[in-house]
């Protein structure tokens, strides 16, 4: 056994004057000062613009406050959300079987599905919309039946059946239906492949697996952009006023096409629209936290340890 003198002791114990001086240190965080002076600026021109905002006569806010809750603005804001809801749910209905084909290993439902996401991706809205708008110039009858002079049903007039609203209900769900066929296809790919061998090991279907297995791990993926697809389509609405239908931006057209308040009604509307956006946001959050409790790092707590005592004795054996 090693034991150390008492002179060696005596020096291990008895702290240096530059660990003394490093003791002694003081850390402060480091003044940026560009930070600084770029915060201030932007914090004076943010207040400068709030204040032009606030006393500039040509925003109407007095016309503003008028008309934000005016029947016809209201009934603008219900329509609005009528055909976000319902085009929103065609479109992840659709949206689901789209990428169910695409990553089928049959050939012509992967080619089908390719095609149907490439034209409607690849096309702009408003033109689908107007298309469809018109399309009795191509069908003037709509009529399901055989090819080769099969038996026919005909269900009536394009130009009757095909309303505004029809037209836009059909141009919004078949656009969004590919958008939301390649994100949900994005969130089936990534699960893990294991998960597919143990279904089959208990030998589920491949419709059950992906009922049970498949889309319930898929919506940690799929939520995030869905939500951003369900903002997107509550401001896409608004090209439907190009078909004289009274969402609510049409129903803001139709008021200041008359009294020539234009800019006070336009802020009625991006008011309301902020406000159906921040609600769509925070339902998005809550079901962010929903379904990626199981993937977020768990919070931890560094503990403080005690100061060590700088005169401690040090034997080896």
């Amino acid at each position: 056994m090693n034991v150390q003198s008492p002179a060696a002791l005596s020096l291990r114990e008895t702290p240096t004057e530059i660990q003394q001086a490093l003791t002694s240190l003081t850390v402060r965080k480091r003044r940026r000062l560009g930070t600084v002076i770029g915060g201030a600026v932007l914090a004076i021109l943010v207040v400068m613009f709030g204040i032009d905002m606030a006393t500039n006569p040509a925003f109407g806010w007095p016309v503003v406050a008028d008309y934000l809750f005016s029947p016809q603005i209201l009934q603008g804001v219900w329509l609005t959300i009528v055909l976000t809801i319902v085009s929103m749910t065609a479109g992840i209905v659709l949206g689901i079987g789209l990428a169910i084909m695409r990553v089928s290993t049959n050939p012509v439902f992967a080619t089908v599905s390719r095609a149907y996401i490439w034209f409607f991706r690849g096309t702009p809205l408003l033109v689908q919309l107007i298309f469809w708008y018109n399309i009795a110039a191509l069908y003037p009858v709509i009529a399901l039946g055989l090819p080769f002079g099969g038996p026919t049903i005909v269900l009536g007039s394009a130009n009757v059946l095909i309303t505004p609203l029809a037209a836009a209900l059909l141009g919004l769900s078949l656009n969004e239906a590919a958008y939301m066929a390649e994100i949900i296809r994005s969130g089936i790919s990534s699960v893990d492949p294991g998960q597919l061998d143990a279904g089959r090991a208990i030998g589920m279907t491949k419709v059950k697996m992906m009922r049970r297995v498949i889309l319930p791990q898929a919506m940690r993926i799929v939520i995030p952009p869905t939500g951003n697809q369900v903002i997107s389509m509550l401001k896409g609405t608004s090209l439907v006023s190009v078909l004289a239908i009274s969402d609510l931006l049409y129903s803001a057209q139709t008021i200041y096409a008359l009294n020539y308040q234009t800019i006070p009604l336009l802020l009625a509307a991006c008011a309301w629209y902020l406000l159906m956006t921040t609600a769509l946001t925070a339902v998005q959050t809550r079901l962010e936290a929903r379904y990626g409790r199981g993937f977020q790092p768990r919070k931890t707590t560094r503990k403080k340890s005690a100061p060590q005592n700088t005169q401690q004795t040090e034997a080896s054996a």
